[in-house]
């Protein structure tokens, strides 16, 4: 009986068990659906954000892809390109991945547009959230889709001047992806539609207290502006920093390997112009601005049109993989002779011995710009006296492989001086934050622009080349009067000018690989470097020969796209 009774209880248990649905089905693992997104506030909002992933600052170090720098590490990816290795399969410089940040913004501005998400109880700011955020998500589209541009665009197998994909919709993981190439000038006039767009919806600046306001917000009451607009929103997208994005995008596009185009020259410096007179024109040339990374804060500012925030937590990353070897550093990036040369005199004037250059005393007079940015043989820096020549011990040339320099030179800009690392790995750290814009840079736009319009002279909103370059050469510390530059009364003879300071002002912050190429000059330079016997300077040293085929001027898009997508069309060569 007692057995009965067992066997039956056993059986109603089991009954019970195989009857109840929910016990057999997989529970919920309480993952974050669209469903719950589209209408919960700070996960729509974290969409967004995702769009501000992957925004380029000045720490690619992509120089030793070009003429200014050599890595020391024999398997850094742009060592390896420029090597010769650079190919569809293998692009340490490719950014088509820069196509998800498309995507997320595309899911986000599909969940305001469905209307169910609540930003405020107050319907004026509730409004005034969403055309913030959409204007957010546009700016950042279009962003995305210039990186992209810049590092896919190019005469296709066709032999038609291609442009990327311009993705507007969100694509499922399912979805079609089989998209083809907009013409280049299409692309480039997709992007700006949505800058555009973007200025309709975004304030100029996150002010507390701002003087003037977009149409837009004219109506919105002041106190309830300053919730949505206000300062606590700075470094995100504003239309200041837009206006600055389509400077950049129209010289790019304007460049003689892409459109060669007046017009977008015009869009260009008329942009730049405009936001530059909002600090003074070329009075407002921030003082700092060369030597901006030896104090990353808030001192900064004047410099900045968009940075990062501030690294809450000090550290010394970037400075042990560039400080020289005595120092604890692995000296990772040399700049070359190449780049040294580029220095002018003191006086202006380029470094040749007509000039007074010394090539047993290469250093003397020269622009004080030099020992700001590289470490010189002889140089001070971090409590020890740098020597890369005979008797320099593991700094000296080619000491310790993947340590010590390959050109004769070490990297200083971009690394904070007051960093020091100890013998026992310990350190003294220091906060950083990303460079997205300066303003030195939108500067130089206008000058590259303008001077290609009509000349170093051409007076565009109050401003001309000559102005722009006599500004920033002033604040260097060349000889003034700038003779040199009084000098210059052609186009051509000022664009050499307008591309040399270019290349000094904004070295090591990634732009030179990007304007080798749309200027269409020569990628193979052969990379040199210098030495220091103990008695004379051998200077131009050959240490790299660059190996870029005759069609390196456009980059590849990734063979795996390819190979997937029928309708992507590969750029010629590749």
């Amino acid at each position: 009986m007692k057995n009965l009774i067992k066997y039956i209880v056993i059986m109603f248990v089991f009954t019970s068990i195989i009857s109840c649905d929910t016990i057999l089905e997989p529970i919920d693992e309480n993952r974050l659906d669209f469903e719950f997104i589209s209408t919960d506030p700070a996960s729509a909002e974290g969409l967004l954000l995702n769009g501000y992933s992957d925004i380029i600052d000045q720490f690619t170090y992509n120089e030793a892809a070009t003429d200014d720098a050599v890595n020391n590490q024999l398997s850094n990816g742009f060592k390896r390109m420029a090597l010769g290795e650079l190919n569809a399969q293998f692009n340490p410089a490719s950014r088509w991945n820069n196509f998800e940040n498309v995507l997320w913004v595309n899911r986000f501005l599909e969940v305001i547009e469905a209307g169910e998400i609540v930003w405020s109880q107050d319907q004026d700011i509730d409004e005034m959230f969403y055309f913030r955020m959409e204007g957010e998500a546009l700016a950042l589209r279009g962003l995305h889709h210039f990186y992209a541009l810049q590092a896919h665009g190019g005469v296709g197998t066709s032999g038609e001047l291609l442009g990327v994909p311009y993705i507007t919709e969100f694509i499922a993981s399912d979805g079609d992806f089989n998209l083809p190439r907009l013409s280049f000038e299409a692309t480039v006039e997709a992007i700006m539609a949505d800058f555009d767009a973007a200025l309709e919806l975004l304030p100029t600046d996150y002010l507390d207290n701002p003087d003037t306001v977009i149409p837009l917000y004219e109506q919105y009451d002041p106190t309830k502006y300053q919730v949505v607009n206000g300062a606590l929103y700075n470094l995100r997208m504003s239309g200041r920093i837009v206006s600055a994005l389509k400077a950049r995008l129209a010289l790019f596009a304007a460049s003689p390997s892409f459109l060669n185009d007046q017009g977008f020259y015009n869009i260009a410096a008329t942009e730049a112009s405009e936001i530059l007179n909002t600090i003074g024109g070329v009075s407002g040339l921030a003082a700092n601005g060369v030597d901006y990374y030896v104090e990353y804060d808030e001192t900064n500012s004047d410099e900045m049109i968009w940075r990062g925030s501030i690294q809450n937590t000090p550290n010394s990353a970037i400075e042990r993989r560039m400080f020289p070897p005595s120092i604890n550093g692995n000296g990772e990036i040399n700049p070359t002779q190449n780049f040294v040369d580029a220095f002018p005199m003191l006086s202006g004037f380029p470094a040749t011995e007509a000039n007074g250059f010394d090539p047993q005393n290469p250093y003397a007079n020269r622009d004080p710009r030099l020992e700001k940015f590289v470490i010189l043989n002889g140089s001070s820096f971090g409590g020890s006296t740098i020597n890369t020549g005979l008797g320099g011990g593991i700094d000296r040339l080619d000491s310790i492989p993947e340590f010590s320099t390959t050109t004769g030179y070490y990297l200083k800009k971009t690394l904070r001086p007051d960093v020091s690392i100890n013998n026992d790995g310990s350190s003294t750290d220091q906060r950083h934050y990303d460079v997205y814009f300066r303003y030195t840079e939108l500067f130089l736009i206008f000058a590259e622009a303008a001077n290609e319009i009509g000349g170093p002279d051409h007076l565009i909103n109050g401003l001309t080349p000559r102005d722009v370059i006599a500004a920033i050469r002033e604040r260097a510390g060349l000889a003034q009067p700038d003779a040199y530059l009084a000098s210059i009364t052609t186009t051509e003879a000022m664009r050499e000018l307008i591309r040399n300071e270019r290349r000094l002002e904004l070295s090591f912050e990634g732009h030179r690989f990007w304007d080798l190429r749309r200027w269409g000059v020569s990628l193979n330079e052969t990379a040199e470097g210098a030495f220091f016997d103990g008695t004379d300077y051998t200077l131009g040293i050959p240490v790299e020969t660059r190996n870029y085929p005759s069609f390196g001027t456009y980059m590849p898009i990734p063979n795996t796209e390819i190979i997937r997508f029928s309708a992507l069309e590969q750029n010629m060569g590749w």
